[in-house]
C-alpha cells in the first residue's frame, strides 16, 4: 500500500529556511520515486523537485534550484525537502508523490498526500 503523509508546514520570514517531510510506508521507500509539488492560491499545482530510489537522481523546476534540495532516507521511510532563502512567492500548499518513475509532470504521480501549507512572509 502507498502512503504518503507531508509535515513540516508553517510560517516563516522571507530569506529563511524550512524543512518539509514526507513520510512514505516501506514499499514505497523501497520501490518508487518521490516527488514535491506545490500548489498557491488561484494557480494550478506545479513541480517542485522529484528524487529517484538514488540519491544521484534529484531533479528541480529552475524556480526553486539551488534554493532547494531533495532527499530520501530509506532506512526511515522519509523523503525531505530543504528550503532555503526563502521567497514570498515560495508560499503554497506542498505536495509529495509517488511515481514509478523520476518526472516532473503530475500525470506520471499515482499517488499523493494530504498537503501541508507554509507561508513565507516579505
Amino acid at each position: 500500500q502507498v502512503q504518503l503523509v507531508e509535515s513540516g508546514g508553517g510560517l516563516v520570514q522571507a530569506g529563511g529556511s524550512l524543512k518539509l517531510s514526507c513520510a512514505t510506508s516501506a514499499h514505497t521507500s523501497k520501490s518508487y520515486a518521490v516527488g514535491w509539488f506545490r500548489q498557491a492560491p488561484g494557480k494550478d499545482r506545479e513541480f517542485v523537485a522529484t528524487i529517484g530510489r538514488t540519491p544521484m537522481s534529484a531533479y528541480y523546476a529552475d524556480s526553486v534550484r539551488g534554493r532547494f534540495t531533495i532527499s530520501r532516507d530509506n532506512a526511515q521511510n522519509t523523503v525531505y525537502l530543504q528550503m532555503n532563502t526563502l521567497k514570498p512567492e515560495d508560499t503554497a500548499v506542498y505536495y509529495c508523490a509517488a511515481a514509478w518513475v523520476v518526472a516532473s509532470d503530475r500525470g506520471s504521480y499515482d499517488y499523493w498526500g494530504p498537503g501541508t501549507q507554509f507561508t513565507v512572509s516579505s
